[in-house]
């Protein structure tokens, strides 16, 4: 599966944004999806994932109450709504898809089978 991460942008300390990630290839449905980021100098860290329905999410400390994830299987898309974003938000934010279940798992970098480029979120305070 490729996939295709849009929507960064600059945006003011406490705005909002909206990622896309856009799947083709091989059935999206089948994946499991998550959003990763890595900031200047740090390791790639999770965000956000979601099952294969969309029924079932995860989320990271950082990302508790003000991250959504959402997928439309009709539409091979993963979003990413963020709220009250923070300077310390600013990253680059990657999709990504894992085959096997992630159900109990823990939602490494490593456990995901395709990436796709990443798009630059910056949060101005």
């Amino acid at each position: 599966v490729q996939l295709q991460a849009s929507g960064g942008g600059l945006v003011q300390a406490g705005g909002s944004l909206r990622l896309s990630c856009a799947a083709s290839g091989r059935t999206f449905s089948r994946y499991y999806m998550g959003w990763f980021r890595q900031a200047p100098g740090k390791e790639r860290e999770f965000v956000i994932g979601i099952n294969r329905s969309g029924g079932s999410t995860h989320y990271a400390d950082s990302a508790t109450g003000r991250f959504t994830i959402s997928r439309d299987n009709a539409q091979n898309t993963v979003y990413l709504q963020m709220n009250s974003l923070k300077p310390e938000d600013t990253a680059v934010y990657y999709c990504a898809a894992a085959e096997r279940s992630m159900f109990g798992q823990r939602w490494s970098r490593y456990a995901m089978d395709y990436w796709g480029k990443g798009t630059l979120v910056t949060v101005s305070s």
